[in-house]
Protein backbone atom coordinates (compact mmCIF):
# COMPACT_ATOMS: atom_id res chain seq x y z
CA UNK A 1 0.00 0.00 0.00
CA UNK A 2 1.40 3.10 -1.16
CA UNK A 3 0.58 6.04 1.54
CA UNK A 4 -1.27 9.21 1.51
CA UNK A 5 -1.47 12.19 3.60
CA UNK A 6 -4.82 13.25 4.42
CA UNK A 7 -6.77 13.89 1.69
CA UNK A 8 -10.62 15.38 0.61
CA UNK A 9 -12.36 13.47 -1.40
CA UNK A 10 -11.64 15.41 -4.63
CA UNK A 11 -7.77 14.67 -3.72
CA UNK A 12 -8.60 11.27 -3.04
CA UNK A 13 -9.99 10.64 -6.81
CA UNK A 14 -7.09 12.62 -7.95
CA UNK A 15 -4.54 9.88 -6.33
CA UNK A 16 -6.46 7.19 -7.93
CA UNK A 17 -6.68 8.63 -10.93
CA UNK A 18 -2.89 9.37 -11.04
CA UNK A 19 -1.91 5.65 -9.82
CA UNK A 20 -4.07 4.52 -13.09
CA UNK A 21 -0.81 6.14 -14.95
CA UNK A 22 0.84 2.92 -14.20
CA UNK A 23 -1.71 0.67 -16.10
CA UNK A 24 -1.57 2.07 -19.57
CA UNK A 25 0.51 1.06 -22.52
CA UNK A 26 2.64 3.78 -23.82
CA UNK A 27 1.82 4.28 -27.63
CA UNK A 28 -1.40 2.36 -27.96
CA UNK A 29 -5.16 3.53 -28.02
CA UNK A 30 -6.37 4.06 -24.59
CA UNK A 31 -10.42 3.59 -23.36
CA UNK A 32 -11.72 6.16 -21.27
CA UNK A 33 -15.03 6.12 -19.01
CA UNK A 34 -16.92 9.19 -17.72
CA UNK A 35 -17.54 11.02 -14.51
CA UNK A 36 -15.69 13.36 -11.90
CA UNK A 37 -12.75 10.94 -11.57
CA UNK A 38 -12.39 9.94 -15.22
CA UNK A 39 -12.21 13.73 -15.83
CA UNK A 40 -9.57 14.13 -13.50
CA UNK A 41 -7.69 11.10 -15.01
CA UNK A 42 -7.88 12.71 -18.62
CA UNK A 43 -6.62 15.75 -17.09
CA UNK A 44 -3.57 13.80 -15.78
CA UNK A 45 -2.95 12.16 -19.24
CA UNK A 46 -2.72 15.82 -20.74
CA UNK A 47 0.43 16.17 -18.70
CA UNK A 48 2.22 12.98 -19.77
CA UNK A 49 5.38 13.67 -21.90
CA UNK A 50 3.81 10.25 -23.66
CA UNK A 51 0.50 10.56 -23.62
CA UNK A 52 -1.44 7.88 -25.49
CA UNK A 53 -1.97 7.34 -29.37
CA UNK A 54 -5.34 8.65 -28.55
CA UNK A 55 -8.81 7.56 -26.55
CA UNK A 56 -11.70 5.91 -27.55
CA UNK A 57 -14.19 8.16 -25.28
CA UNK A 58 -17.66 6.42 -23.36
CA UNK A 59 -19.13 9.90 -23.28
CA UNK A 60 -19.55 13.37 -25.45
CA UNK A 61 -18.35 15.13 -21.81
CA UNK A 62 -15.23 12.87 -21.28
CA UNK A 63 -14.39 13.35 -25.45
CA UNK A 64 -15.31 17.54 -25.03
CA UNK A 65 -12.63 17.07 -22.12
CA UNK A 66 -9.77 15.12 -23.44
CA UNK A 67 -10.09 17.67 -26.66
CA UNK A 68 -9.37 20.90 -24.44
CA UNK A 69 -6.45 18.96 -23.28
CA UNK A 70 -5.37 18.71 -26.39
CA UNK A 71 -5.76 14.70 -26.77
CA UNK A 72 -6.48 12.63 -29.99
CA UNK A 73 -10.20 10.92 -29.59
CA UNK A 74 -10.98 8.28 -31.92
CA UNK A 75 -14.21 6.54 -32.69
CA UNK A 76 -14.45 2.74 -31.57
CA UNK A 77 -15.44 1.65 -35.12
CA UNK A 78 -12.63 3.60 -36.22
CA UNK A 79 -9.74 1.79 -34.31
CA UNK A 80 -11.72 -1.77 -34.35
CA UNK A 81 -11.54 -1.46 -38.89
CA UNK A 82 -7.93 -0.36 -38.69
CA UNK A 83 -7.12 -3.49 -37.03
CA UNK A 84 -5.81 -1.80 -33.72
CA UNK A 85 -6.23 -2.81 -30.55
CA UNK A 86 -7.64 -1.15 -27.20
CA UNK A 87 -5.54 -2.67 -24.37
CA UNK A 88 -6.68 -0.90 -21.32
CA UNK A 89 -10.15 0.85 -20.09
CA UNK A 90 -10.25 3.26 -17.44
CA UNK A 91 -13.62 3.83 -15.64
CA UNK A 92 -14.98 4.73 -12.48
CA UNK A 93 -18.11 2.85 -10.63
CA UNK A 94 -20.60 4.36 -8.38
CA UNK A 95 -20.61 1.34 -6.20
CA UNK A 96 -18.12 -1.34 -6.18
CA UNK A 97 -17.83 -5.12 -4.20
CA UNK A 98 -14.96 -7.02 -3.50
CA UNK A 99 -15.24 -9.30 -6.37
CA UNK A 100 -15.20 -5.79 -8.63
CA UNK A 101 -18.41 -6.05 -9.63
CA UNK A 102 -19.91 -2.62 -9.97
CA UNK A 103 -23.01 -0.24 -10.40
CA UNK A 104 -22.18 2.53 -12.90
CA UNK A 105 -24.26 4.64 -14.75
CA UNK A 106 -24.87 8.01 -12.48
CA UNK A 107 -23.14 10.15 -15.44
CA UNK A 108 -25.17 8.43 -17.92
CA UNK A 109 -23.15 6.52 -19.62
CA UNK A 110 -23.26 3.04 -18.72
CA UNK A 111 -24.34 2.01 -22.83
CA UNK A 112 -21.56 2.89 -24.04
CA UNK A 113 -19.24 2.77 -20.91
CA UNK A 114 -20.24 -1.24 -21.76
CA UNK A 115 -19.65 -1.15 -24.97
CA UNK A 116 -15.85 0.14 -24.66
CA UNK A 117 -15.20 -1.91 -21.74
CA UNK A 118 -16.36 -5.25 -23.69
CA UNK A 119 -13.72 -3.93 -26.52
CA UNK A 120 -11.03 -3.29 -24.42
CA UNK A 121 -8.34 -6.21 -22.70
CA UNK A 122 -8.27 -5.07 -19.53
CA UNK A 123 -10.68 -2.70 -17.32
CA UNK A 124 -9.13 -0.81 -14.77
CA UNK A 125 -11.31 0.94 -11.98
CA UNK A 126 -10.21 3.69 -10.55
CA UNK A 127 -12.39 5.27 -7.33
CA UNK A 128 -11.94 6.16 -4.03
CA UNK A 129 -12.80 4.14 -0.96
CA UNK A 130 -16.31 5.36 -0.28
CA UNK A 131 -17.13 3.76 -3.27
CA UNK A 132 -16.40 0.56 -2.11
CA UNK A 133 -19.01 -1.87 -0.44
CA UNK A 134 -19.71 -5.27 0.56
CA UNK A 135 -22.75 -5.93 -1.76
CA UNK A 136 -24.04 -3.64 -4.22
CA UNK A 137 -28.16 -2.01 -4.46
CA UNK A 138 -27.57 0.85 -1.61
CA UNK A 139 -26.76 2.99 -5.36
CA UNK A 140 -30.33 2.93 -7.38
CA UNK A 141 -29.30 1.00 -10.42
CA UNK A 142 -29.63 2.94 -13.52
CA UNK A 143 -30.84 1.61 -16.81
CA UNK A 144 -31.19 2.40 -20.15
CA UNK A 145 -34.37 2.19 -21.99
CA UNK A 146 -36.06 3.27 -25.15
CA UNK A 147 -38.30 5.93 -24.55
CA UNK A 148 -41.55 4.60 -25.81
CA UNK A 149 -40.48 1.24 -23.42
CA UNK A 150 -39.93 3.05 -20.21
CA UNK A 151 -43.35 2.18 -18.65
CA UNK A 152 -43.68 -1.51 -19.70
CA UNK A 153 -39.96 -2.21 -18.21
CA UNK A 154 -40.96 -0.16 -15.09
CA UNK A 155 -44.03 -2.53 -14.56
CA UNK A 156 -41.51 -5.13 -15.04
CA UNK A 157 -38.75 -3.76 -12.56
CA UNK A 158 -41.43 -3.36 -10.53
CA UNK A 159 -42.39 -6.81 -10.49
CA UNK A 160 -38.67 -7.75 -9.63
CA UNK A 161 -38.86 -5.50 -6.15
CA UNK A 162 -37.65 -2.03 -7.44
CA UNK A 163 -38.95 1.34 -7.60
CA UNK A 164 -38.14 2.85 -10.75
CA UNK A 165 -37.71 6.76 -10.82
CA UNK A 166 -37.56 8.38 -14.51
CA UNK A 167 -34.25 10.31 -14.33
CA UNK A 168 -35.37 14.26 -15.48
CA UNK A 169 -32.19 15.42 -16.40
CA UNK A 170 -32.22 14.52 -19.70
CA UNK A 171 -31.59 11.63 -22.65
CA UNK A 172 -28.45 9.77 -22.90
CA UNK A 173 -25.79 10.26 -25.65
CA UNK A 174 -28.00 7.93 -27.37
CA UNK A 175 -31.09 9.58 -27.09
CA UNK A 176 -32.35 7.63 -24.80
CA UNK A 177 -34.00 7.71 -21.31
CA UNK A 178 -32.69 6.24 -18.16
CA UNK A 179 -34.73 4.81 -14.70
CA UNK A 180 -33.05 4.57 -12.11
CA UNK A 181 -33.87 1.82 -9.59
CA UNK A 182 -34.14 2.04 -5.80
CA UNK A 183 -34.50 -1.18 -3.73
CA UNK A 184 -33.84 -3.79 -5.81
CA UNK A 185 -32.01 -7.04 -4.34
CA UNK A 186 -28.52 -7.14 -5.59
CA UNK A 187 -27.47 -10.29 -3.71
CA UNK A 188 -26.85 -12.20 -7.25
CA UNK A 189 -26.27 -9.45 -9.65
CA UNK A 190 -24.91 -11.54 -12.37
CA UNK A 191 -28.50 -13.28 -12.45
CA UNK A 192 -30.27 -9.31 -12.26
CA UNK A 193 -27.82 -8.27 -14.70
CA UNK A 194 -28.95 -10.78 -17.45
CA UNK A 195 -32.19 -11.20 -17.03
CA UNK A 196 -32.79 -6.74 -17.13
CA UNK A 197 -30.76 -6.76 -20.03
CA UNK A 198 -32.63 -9.53 -21.90
CA UNK A 199 -35.83 -7.38 -21.62
CA UNK A 200 -37.60 -5.42 -25.50
CA UNK A 201 -36.68 -1.48 -24.77
CA UNK A 202 -33.71 -2.11 -22.67
CA UNK A 203 -30.68 -0.93 -23.87
CA UNK A 204 -28.38 -1.63 -20.67
CA UNK A 205 -28.48 -2.12 -17.17
CA UNK A 206 -25.45 -0.47 -14.80
CA UNK A 207 -24.68 -3.37 -13.78
CA UNK A 208 -21.06 -4.65 -14.43
CA UNK A 209 -21.19 -7.55 -12.66
CA UNK A 210 -21.11 -10.79 -15.46
CA UNK A 211 -17.77 -8.74 -16.27
CA UNK A 212 -16.36 -6.47 -14.09
CA UNK A 213 -12.96 -5.12 -13.43
CA UNK A 214 -10.10 -6.61 -13.66
CA UNK A 215 -8.21 -4.01 -11.04
CA UNK A 216 -9.50 -1.93 -8.98
CA UNK A 217 -7.16 1.38 -8.01
CA UNK A 218 -9.16 2.49 -4.51
CA UNK A 219 -7.48 5.72 -3.15
CA UNK A 220 -9.08 5.65 0.84
CA UNK A 221 -6.90 8.40 3.74
CA UNK A 222 -4.22 4.72 4.46
CA UNK A 223 -3.34 5.08 1.20
CA UNK A 224 -3.72 3.46 -2.55
CA UNK A 225 -4.95 -0.10 -2.52
CA UNK A 226 -5.02 -2.48 -5.98
CA UNK A 227 -6.99 -5.34 -6.17
CA UNK A 228 -6.71 -7.72 -8.41
CA UNK A 229 -10.16 -9.50 -9.91
CA UNK A 230 -9.92 -13.72 -9.81
CA UNK A 231 -9.65 -14.66 -13.51
CA UNK A 232 -9.23 -10.87 -14.51
CA UNK A 233 -8.97 -10.70 -18.23
CA UNK A 234 -5.12 -10.11 -19.63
Amino acid sequence: MCKLPAMQSSELKRAAARAALDEIVVGAVLGVGSGSTVDLFVDELAALASPPAALVCASERTAARARANGLRVVELNEVLASGASIPVYVDGADEIDPQLRMIKGGGAALTREKIVASASGHFVCIVDASKCVEQLGAFPLPVEVVPMARELVAQRLRALGGEPRLRESGLTDNGNEILDVHGLDLARPEQVEARIEQWPGVVAAGLFAAHGADIAIIAAREGIVRRKATGARG
